[in-house]
């Protein structure tokens, strides 16, 4: 148990010393910029699958007539 302990006041106290944080402007812009990447992603796949959805409708009608 002790060592579970030690490890996590190890944790926290490499987190306060030697990580370097961000800004809050730079993690405001970069959480606009993923926001609107998913955005687009979504969109994109969104998009495909439409798509591919009246391709294979298309093909089942071809097919069965």
């Amino acid at each position: 148990m002790i060592k579970v302990v030690n490890y996590i006041t190890e944790a926290f106290q490499e987190l306060k010393t030697n990580v370097t944080w961000l800004s809050w402007s730079e993690v405001q812009r970069y959480t606009i910029i993923v926001a609107l990447f998913s955005l687009l992603l979504s969109l994109a796949v969104w998009g495909i699958d439409s798509v591919f959805t009246k391709v294979i409708t298309g093909f089942h009608n071809l097919i069965n007539g």
